[in-house]
């Protein structure tokens, strides 16, 4: 996550989804916090924000919030106050100054810290900029692995509550969906799976979901189909 996404169309699901599925429950936020960049043009979805008849509707209090945000504060601590009571973890994983071989020893102590913060919660989201990927060793001693979430902290993030993770889909051999069952598969956990195709493929994998959160899952997508939203039906 980077402070220049806050309020994009992006934000605008992804927050709708953490208010959806998180009452009565202490939600946990792991920011995966990563150095705003200027390379490309993400983060500049905000042309929603002019449709109010069209959006408002999904959460009046979410889109006027995200309104606000845009208008004069884009970063991620801007976005806690429309997630009360909501725990959260954002240090830096910016490594750039840091030559590779301490990369991966900071990576795990932070990601200790990020589970320490958020052992309370029996609710967590992940938020890559990228998603999820596979835990080969060689990726976590490069600078932008702090884009990416592996396997391994998935299933910490997981143990023992529900876990839910974003992940942009990729151009990966076989399209979208077999990405997204192939994910499921791989991690090996309870699971379901949210497509939202607005502007940019997204996937909101739910880990160790419970009866409620799956019928508030299913509520989620039939209110939230304008924004292109839908539960994924595995092949």
């Amino acid at each position: 996550m980077q402070d220049r996404y806050a309020g994009d169309v992006g934000d605008f699901v992804k927050l709708g989804l953490l208010r959806a599925l998180s009452p009565h429950r202490k939600l946990g936020l792991a920011w995966y916090r990563f150095p705003d960049e200027d390379h490309n043009k993400d983060g500049r979805h905000v042309s929603y924000l002019q449709q109010p008849d069209a959006y408002a509707p999904l959460d009046p209090e979410l889109f006027e919030h995200l309104n606000t945000v845009v208008a004069k504060d884009r970063s991620i601590n801007s976005l806690l106050g429309i997630l009360e009571g909501a725990i959260s973890s954002d240090e830096s994983l910016d490594v750039s100054c840091m030559p590779s071989c301490e990369r991966r020893d900071f990576r795990s102590k932070w990601f200790s810290r990020v589970l320490t913060r958020l052992s309370d919660c029996n609710l967590v989201f992940a938020d890559p900029d990228n998603g999820i990927t596979d835990n080969d060793y060689r990726r976590k001693g490069q600078a932008k692995f702090g884009k990416q979430i592996p396997l391994e902290e998935v299933r910490q993030l997981a143990e023992g509550r529900c876990a839910i993770i974003y992940h942009h889909n990729t151009r990966r051999r076989g399209g979208h969906d077999r990405e997204v069952d192939d994910w499921l598969n791989e991690i090996g956990l309870s699971g379901i799976a949210i497509r939202a195709k607005a502007f940019s493929p997204r996937t909101f994998f739910v880990f160790n979901p419970d009866q409620d959160i799956e019928k508030r899952v299913q509520v989620f997508c039939e209110r939230w189909k304008k924004m292109k939203v839908s539960l994924h039906v595995r092949n």
